[in-house]
């Protein structure tokens, strides 16, 4: 008589340690590259979030402000006051830290919310496109061909002034910022839309499409819950990239006085106010804005270059 010995039964792993276990993951570890870029987004995003808690004082406050602070040199008493500042102050007394973290937050949120309304507004109308067809497809394609012919940033100005035009003059400050995200919006929508009809061309003529079809679903929910997912992967690394191009065209058209208004300026707006006195010694004022925006934007392309080649199958 034989005795039965027992197998030792595996505890099914985690969700985390699945992940830590995928071709993702591994690649991210073996990237040094995109490790640096990630935890200086993180940084950055963690510093803007918590601007209120981290910033000595609020800049855009003017019971803060003491204009005998005014064009402090980083980390130099002030001549009448006495006071330090570790990056100086601007023609205001700001301390320009402290206007770094702020126009942080405006940056990032005018990025982050162009690229996720262009990338919702070029995925229907690519998805559309490529399951339709027809006029459909002609219609659209032909726009987005017509809007690839200008300059990106001189169609968000373009569509700035033409909303800002329509806005009461009461409410224009106020409504500036998402006037500002729908005009980077709508000049970015076309690359998503193009991606999203070369993925879904292919996978409309696939058996699991052609297998829903027979089962009767409709339309809509064949496009967004079996076509949708599979062309995930080209949509999130064009939006990593285009948040960083986000970023700067909000920059860019602050720097032209035609982005955020004065009460709530972003880096953009920070880099053109430092501009005006660059050549008369305080240097300060455009250069740490200047690098903050610099390692942002290069940080947020590095990681969507990696991303590229780890979600690309053929580079595995």
């Amino acid at each position: 008589m034989t005795q039965a010995t027992d197998t030792p039964s595996t505890a099914p792993k985690s969700r985390f340690a699945k992940f830590w276990d995928s071709d993702f993951a591994w690649a991210f570890r073996h990237s040094p590259v995109a490790i640096i870029a990630a935890l200086v987004v993180l940084l950055l995003v963690l510093a803007a979030v918590f601007a209120p808690l981290i910033a000595p004082h609020n800049p855009f406050d003017p019971a803060t402000l003491n204009l005998m602070n005014g064009f402090t040199a980083p980390g130099t008493p002030n001549a009448f006051t006495q006071e330090t500042f570790l990056l100086g102050t601007d023609d205001q007394g700001r301390d320009v830290f402290s206007t770094i973290l702020y126009g942080l937050r405006i940056s990032l949120f005018v990025g982050a919310s162009a690229v996720f309304l262009a990338m919702i507004i070029g995925v229907i109308l690519g998805l559309v496109a490529a399951y339709f067809g027809g006029w459909a497809e002609t219609i659209i394609m032909r726009i987005a061909d017509v809007q690839l012919t200008f300059p990106a940033i001189l169609v968000a100005m373009l569509i700035f002034g033409v909303a800002k035009g329509f806005t009461p003059p009461e409410y224009r400050d106020e409504m500036a910022i998402w006037v500002l995200i729908v005009a980077i919006a709508l000049s970015d929508w076309v690359q998503f839309a193009r991606v999203v009809r070369g993925a879904a061309l292919v996978e409309k003529n696939k058996e699991y499409v052609q297998a829903a079809r027979l089962i009767g679903r409709g339309s809509i929910p064949i496009m967004f819950r079996h076509i949708l997912p599979n062309v995930l992967s080209p949509v999130l690394v064009i939006a990593t990239i285009s948040l960083a191009l986000a970023i700067i065209a909000e920059a860019t058209l602050s720097f032209l006085g035609v982005g955020a208004p004065p009460t709530q300026p972003s880096l953009g707006t920070l880099i053109r106010v430092g501009q005006g006195f660059l050549f008369s010694g305080e240097w300060w004022i455009l250069f740490f804005p200047a690098c903050t925006l610099l390692g942002l934007a290069l940080s947020v392309n590095l990681l969507g270059d990696w991303l590229r080649d780890a979600l690309n199958p053929k580079l595995r």
